[in-house]
């Protein structure tokens, strides 16, 4: 016990050594722990007594089974009784830790997925969420100038959600008027001037009748001009007296008209890399840039889980359906993956994940094929002090062993594993293990 104790602590882990399994049962009752390790042979309570009397009392805790008896009966009756897994007398410190920490964090990950349950904010679709540093400051700057009449530029890449803070931004203005929204990439550059300043009747061919621009429409609300580093070069001057007399001029007519609109904008460039290269006119961008919001990408946020859950309780409000839960593995795959899409991206994926889900719960194999294949580029130590491995490495020298405690049987190690047998097929072909190399158990039928 003393070793096992001292290899945890020396990974970062914070250990309660206790003699009595009676006595650990009824600390687990009552504190918060992630795991338990337990022996299987003592004298009060066997392994599987402690681990059946700790679910019990906490289902969501994981336990693992420490056996000098390494029988594939005891690996099994574990299972059966709800171990998350079972080690070998002697123990491995590698093999312990690696054990340990994917227990602890796979635990930790499902505990938040419920907190977030429990506690998701199911207001407007239009607000900002997230509750990490970046996002808080985000959300205390929309509050301090909400109803300001300045203009703002959000910046981030594609898909962080700029829109939903130029929305945030108008609904906490408090502004009677609309929220306008144009996409300047979208609009043919001949066609622009008019969408947003408008037209006379007569003013050129086709305009039958005179049309209001989309600042007039806005008036008395926001409007909000996405891609704004894609607007021409000969508009831009016009936008920017727009800007500076609050007035605009339609297209054909004689008069000028006013207009009371706060103006956001949104770029996912760098729009002083654009003044360089004369793309972007200066004197507009110092207009445009009086108050940045400048949103992180996702990667960066650490809130996958909170958005994820978020969007699932939006799903049901929409559909009227029940909300589905994210699985412990799913959530785990989406704290592992890039997301280049950023919120958009994720967004898209719950959607699908809710569309093709088969159960109450969503798991990995409802996430898109990227997700589920995606690896990070992390490195571990190995048994062999001076070898560094791969986590595909890793996982795959773990697959193999445990197969090899299961006697060859795949059905078994994929319990075993946590997986279920499609998982595993999938693997062995992903790690390049012939799929007769192991025998044991009958093909999975298609």
């Amino acid at each position: 016990m003393a070793l096992i104790q001292m290899t945890l602590e020396k990974a970062g882990h914070a250990v309660v050594a206790l003699t009595s399994p009676k006595e650990a049962v009824e600390r687990v009752a009552v504190n918060d722990f992630d795991l338990v390790l337990t022996d299987l042979m003592m004298p009060e309570l066997s392994g599987l007594e402690v681990c059946e009397r700790v679910l019990g009392a906490r289902s969501d805790m994981r336990v693992i089974v420490v056996t000098g008896h390494g029988s594939m009966e005891t690996a099994i009756e574990a299972m059966r009784v709800g171990a998350y897994d079972f080690l070998t007398k002697p123990i491995e410190p590698d093999a312990l830790n690696l054990v340990v920490a994917r227990a602890v964090k796979e635990r930790r990950v499902s505990t938040e997925v419920r907190r977030l349950e429990r506690g998701i904010d199911n207001g407007s679709a239009s607000s900002v969420i997230g509750t990490n540093a970046a996002m808080r400051s985000v959300q205390d700057l929309i509050a301090r100038i909400a109803t300001s009449s300045a203009t703002v530029l959000i910046s981030g890449e594609t898909g962080t959600g700029k829109e939903r803070v130029a929305r945030a931004l108008h609904e906490a203005s408090g502004r009677p008027g609309a929220f306008v929204a144009l996409n300047c990439a979208a609009v043919p550059a001949n066609l622009l001037e008019s969408e947003l300043f408008g037209h006379a009747r007569g003013a050129y061919t086709d305009a039958h009748s005179k049309r209001d621009g989309l600042f007039v429409e806005a008036d008395g609300g926001t409007i909000f001009l996405d891609e704004i580093a894609d607007m021409p070069l000969d508009i831009q001057p016009k936008l920017l007296r727009a800007i500076q007399e609050r007035k605009v001029r339609p297209i054909g007519a004689n008069a000028e008209v006013e207009f009371d609109a706060r103006l956001v904008t949104a770029t996912n460039r760098n729009l002083e890399d654009d003044i360089a290269e004369k793309r972007f006119r200066k004197d507009l961008y110092y207009r445009i840039n009086v108050i940045n919001v400048d949103l992180p990408p996702l990667r960066q946020r650490g809130d996958v889980i909170e958005l994820a859950t978020y969007f699932l309780a939006q799903l049901a409000k929409r559909t009227g359906r029940p909300c589905l839960r994210l699985g412990h593995a799913a959530a785990q795959k989406l704290l592992e993956y890039g997301w280049p899409g950023n919120v958009r991206e994720l967004e898209n994926c719950m959607e699908r994940a809710v569309v093709i889900a088969r159960f109450e719960e969503i798991t990995v194999e409802d996430l898109p094929e990227k997700v589920q294949a995606y690896r990070a580029n992390h490195v571990v130590i190995s048994d062999h002090a001076t070898e560094v491995l791969s986590m595909d490495e890793v996982e795959r020298r773990y697959v193999i062993r445990v197969l090899a405690l299961a006697n060859g049987n795949k059905a078994r190690a994929a319990r075993m594993l946590g997986f279920d047998r499609r998982t595993l097929y999938r693997k062995l072909v992903q790690f390049g293990v012939a799929l007769d190399e192991f025998k044991g158990d009958p093909e999975p039928r298609t």
